[in-house]
């Protein structure tokens, strides 16, 4: 494709432009710099004041934010020019607040700030279980279990005869996201592809919030920023989810429509490990 062609999204009715052959620079991996963005994103899809009249910018003036939050200016003005802070818990509550964040996009304002969220549970932390790498073959219909990258290290037999692309004998990549944005065959597989491509970036984003240094995140995320233009355009919008359940539906090459009630589950002792079961359901 040449250089000179660009794409044109639209998100929340402003244009973003993407140009298609040139290379992403490599993704920003300061924790602050991501959360001064991740703040001015969602400052900016807020609606503003009924009083405020037209205004040629989207969302929420800086100082409109920082009333909301009862916090100055400058504290939000430098937070979003990614400078060394200090945020405090209960500054970072009020924003979460004033900024109306879902719980998911709310553990990760506090992730990136480097602070505990009051409201949230106590975490364990373990190292690897090589163990793990059997659950799958423990359950009837389609289990794979997914590590902190969303690459599948381990899956039963009914998950590969579903999964073709991705987790069939003749694929080497394993990644799920990779596969979801880079492989053709899944937007024929996945009955809802656009729907269920836009979730996962959101619910990806919630576990890169807790780790946005970890290298082998960093080098995924290039990787698609720079092969899927339609990856690019979700990412930029910061959207957080946190990973649910519900029917998944699929067009299966070999055995037509299939659909399946799924349910990811977490070790307690290793909650980046993701272990995903689908149950059949009635077509």
């Amino acid at each position: 494709m040449d250089n000179g062609i660009l794409f044109l999204h639209l998100y929340n009715g402003y244009k973003m432009t993407i140009y298609a052959g040139i290379k992403y620079a490599m993704i920003e991996s300061n924790p602050r710099r991501i959360l001064g963005t991740f703040i001015r994103t969602h400052r900016e899809c807020l609606p503003p004041p009924k009083t405020a009249g037209r205004r040629r910018t989207p969302g929420l003036r800086r100082e409109e934010l920082a009333e909301a939050a009862g916090v100055s200016v400058t504290w939000i003005t430098w937070l979003e020019q990614g400078r060394d802070v200090a945020a405090s818990a209960a500054a970072l509550t009020r924003l979460a607040d004033a900024l109306r964040l879902a719980p998911a996009e709310r553990a990760s304002l506090f992730d990136l700030a480097g602070k505990r969220d009051p409201a949230a549970p106590a975490e364990a932390q373990a190292d690897l279980l090589p163990e793990l790498l059997t659950l799958p073959t423990l359950f009837a219909g389609p289990a794979y279990l997914l590590d902190r990258t969303w690459t599948a290290r381990a899956w039963n037999t009914d998950a590969a005869k579903l999964f073709t692309g991705w987790l069939d004998e003749a694929t080497k990549e394993r990644n799920l996201l990779q596969f979801v944005f880079l492989c053709p065959s899944a937007k024929l597989l996945i009955a809802d592809w656009p729907e269920r491509a836009r979730r996962l970036v959101a619910e990806f984003r919630a576990d890169y919030s807790r780790r946005p240094q970890d290298a082998a995140m960093q080098a995924l995320i290039d990787d698609l920023l720079a092969g899927s233009p339609l990856f690019a355009q979700h990412w930029r919008e910061q959207a957080v989810l946190n990973r649910e359940g519900g029917e998944r539906r699929f067009n299966h090459p070999l055995h037509g429509p299939q659909c399946f009630l799924q349910t990811t589950l977490l070790v307690a002792l290793q909650p980046e490990c993701k272990l995903v079961c689908l149950a059949a359901m009635e077509k």
